[in-house]
């Protein structure tokens, strides 16, 4: 192997996802060239405080890569990035060719960042346990592990189900809960999954729940879950607006898992089951009575988040209830037409696939690991200020 070679390998490595997600919780800096076709790029891409990212499609890079190297910075880390991770490898390749270094490209392109979770610990429950977000930093969910004595419940699991359970293995832990604050539409819940691998019991609000297909625990009002020990408790507060069935939960009486009702930055959409009429006047009033009513000494704990400016320290999406009172647009309308109309028109796209991303969460379709990787690529638009 000559020394050329040698450079070349050097001049250009793989980037993992965990290595990605900790540039951008860190806020450090990036330049991304992102080669997937414009429209793809426009839809969904890489995005964070220090992150710099242009759009060059593969194909217009096939005859040589000098379009590139006239946009990339002249010092500092460049990452390559594609769907899949064979043409980014291909561009790196070429980049390094040119002598350009501090090359990288993406292991498993976007669909392996789409599916990438990045455990952080929220903070020290009352009882010595701990609560756990687990943030998907490439479509914006966001799902919640409570740890306590030698048990663990998690919260609106993803379908990468194995990564849970690696986590409570390795904090000495057995879950024997899985709960969903609501039926999803934007991507494929792994809680029934989990459950099924675990022997947990799986929790599922019963008025979402009037089609599925198998059996669940229902998620009522105020019944209190306990987990680890009697010192713990989960207590739901049905909160409908998102879906009928939307249910909060409050956690050792200090966190709230708003599910899609609330986010740091905005308030979730009533139209993902084609009833945003009926379900906007039950948005409203979760939101400016029933959330009105609650300590605003709780910290929020949403689903989703929408824009990396959404990411606190450490990476953690979280806000107290009484600051987005304060801060948040969503519970500023002022009066019902002005709110109704700001849910009901003029919102977002709809996240994509989410009819049947619906129908798999009911358990009346089953698909492929890859078609449900596939139906979930892109953001997860649960909020109606997404646009």
């Amino acid at each position: 192997m000559n020394d050329f070679t040698n450079q070349q390998i050097q001049a250009y490595k793989p980037m993992t996802p965990a290595e990605l997600a900790s540039i951008i919780m860190n806020k450090q800096e990036l330049y991304i060239l992102d080669v997937r076709n414009e429209e793809d790029y426009s839809d969904w891409r890489i995005e964070g405080n220090g992150i710099t990212s242009a759009n060059l499609p593969y194909f217009d890079l096939l005859d040589g890569v000098e379009p590139a190297l006239e946009l990339l910075p002249e010092q500092g880390d460049v990452l390559v990035v594609c769907a899949k991770e064979g043409s980014s490898i291909f561009v790196a390749e070429r980049l390094a060719e040119s002598g350009r270094s501090s090359i990288t490209y993406l292991q498993g392109g976007m669909k392996a960042w789409s599916e990438h979770l990045e455990p952080v610990h929220i903070g020290k429950l009352q009882d010595g346990g701990d609560l756990y977000q687990f943030v998907r930093l490439g479509k914006g969910c966001l799902s919640y592990m409570v740890l306590s004595g030698g048990e663990a419940a998690v919260i609106d699991s993803l379908r990468m189900t194995v990564v849970y359970k690696q986590f409570a293995f390795s904090r000495g832990a057995r879950i024997t809960h899985t709960i969903d604050t609501h039926l999803h539409a934007d991507h494929i819940s792994g809680g029934r999954a989990l459950a099924e691998e675990t022997g947990a019991t799986y929790y599922l609000p019963s008025k979402d729940a009037d089609e599925v297909v198998f059996a669940y625990s229902p998620l009522e009002h105020r019944s209190e879950l306990r987990v680890g020990s009697t010192n713990l408790a989960i207590q739901p507060i049905y909160s409908p607006g998102h879906t009928i069935g939307s249910t909060s939960l409050i956690i050792d009486g200090q966190y709230l898992i708003s599910g899609d009702i609330l986010f740091v930055e905005s308030i979730g959409r009533p139209d993902l089951a084609g009833k945003s009429g009926y379900w906007a006047g039950h948005l409203r009033t979760t939101l400016y009575d029933t959330y009105a009513a609650l300590p605003k000494k709780l910290i929020v704990l949403p689903a989703h988040f929408s824009k990396y400016t959404e990411l606190g320290e450490g990476g953690k999406v979280a806000a107290k209830l009484g600051d987005l009172f304060e801060s948040n647009p969503g519970l500023h309308f002022t009066d019902e037409d002005t709110f109704r109309k700001a849910v009901t028109e003029q919102l977002p796209p709809q996240p994509n696939d989410y009819e049947r991303i619906r129908q798999v969460n009911m358990g009346k379709e089953t698909l492929t690991q890859d078609e449900q990787r596939d139906m979930e690529i892109g953001p997860n638009r649960c909020a109606i200020h997404d646009n």
